[in-house]
């Protein structure tokens, strides 16, 4: 029988885990869940406290892309039904900047479709940014895609505080999931935010088809780029999109040993269960809440999500705290 206090040990004192480590807890049998999780939680508590918080995206831009992430609904290759549409207006993001803000959201994210965003673009969302952060006073993060050299502090003086953008995978399974770019593109990126002064928001897609090493490696390169938050997804097979009949092998058992697995290997950092968590987890959502301390409401992209409320009175019935703007509250009737 497997004994977590060792990893726990590891994880208290900021040391990496072995992959034989890892592996344990990917393979930890399914009685042994509720052990797994406390130890998890032990981790998630010593360094990010009893607190839990919401984070609303808005799709900025949508479809329109270049690329061919199999993964994506708004990829080139991709024949699903979705809207498509450019930059929204600045008025529309200053609104639903509010509404998250009346939401008690911890951060407001804005994404946008494509390679990367345009010198035009740029533009507009440095002024959207600095407009949204003096009258609404909310932390900022914008998914953007791959970023060019000097757009970076560019949005950085304007007020941006993270960008998000996921490896989404291991480098040796990377070409399986995109061919238009490549994983050291997405390195690249990150190192200009990080050089920028930029928060890093960076994680990945469980369930492409990937296996455990592949997991394992893209949790152990996410440590070495040493980002501020790990957003875990789980990949929804989205009719219309090359990986509409992927079997994902995820199980709600399976989803939490991987976000345990990032708690032990990612100690001190926000862990997010991302989008397909509805999906995946299901009845067992609550319980990923002892590995991670965030989450996504409302919606992702162009799928939908768990309502505020929802997501406000599982936290509750946890008896978690929201945190709010670093400030932590008890979320009882919260919305």
């Amino acid at each position: 029988m497997v004994s977590f206090q060792k990893l726990i040990d590891l994880a208290l004192r900021g040391e990496t885990l072995s992959r034989c480590d890892a592996r344990q807890i990917l393979d930890c049998h399914n009685d042994r869940i509720l052990a797994l999780l406390d130890g998890a939680y032990t981790v998630r508590r010593h360094y990010r406290g009893n607190s839990t918080h919401i984070q609303i995206l808005t799709n900025a831009k949508s479809g329109l892309c270049p690329e061919d992430c199999h993964y994506c609904s708004q990829s080139c290759i991709s024949e699903a039904e979705i809207q498509h549409y450019p930059l929204i207006s600045k008025e529309k993001l200053l609104e639903d900047a509010r509404r998250a803000k009346q939401l008690k959201a911890r951060r407001f994210c804005m994404a946008l479709s494509g390679r990367g965003p345009t010198d035009r673009e740029i533009d507009q969302l440095c002024e959207i940014i600095n407009v949204i952060k003096h009258t609404v006073g909310i932390s900022l993060c914008c998914s953007l895609g791959l970023l060019k050299e000097g757009q970076a502090e560019r949005l950085k003086a304007a007020g941006l505080d993270r960008v998000n953008h996921n490896v989404n995978t291991s480098e040796r399974f990377y070409p399986q999931i995109c061919t238009t770019h490549t994983y050291r593109d997405r390195l690249v990126t990150l190192q200009r935010c990080r050089s920028a002064g930029l928060e890093i928001c960076s994680g990945g897609i469980i369930g492409q088809g990937e296996t455990d090493d592949d997991v394992i490696d893209l949790l152990l390169a996410l440590r070495e780029l040493h980002p501020d938050s790990v957003p875990l997804n789980f990949l929804i097979p989205i009719e219309g999109t090359p990986f509409q009949d992927r079997n994902t092998g995820l199980t709600p058992l399976k989803c939490l040993k991987v976000l345990c697995l990032a708690r032990f290997l990612h100690p001190d950092c926000d862990i997010r269960v991302a989008g397909g968590r509805e999906y995946h987890l299901r009845s067992l959502q609550p319980l990923a809440l002892y590995a991670a301390n965030s989450i996504f409401v409302s919606g992702y992209l162009t799928m939908s999500g768990q309502t505020p409320h929802e997501a406000c009175q599982m936290i509750a019935d946890l008896g978690l705290e929201m945190e709010i703007e670093g400030a932590s509250k008890n979320v009882e009737g919260a919305v």
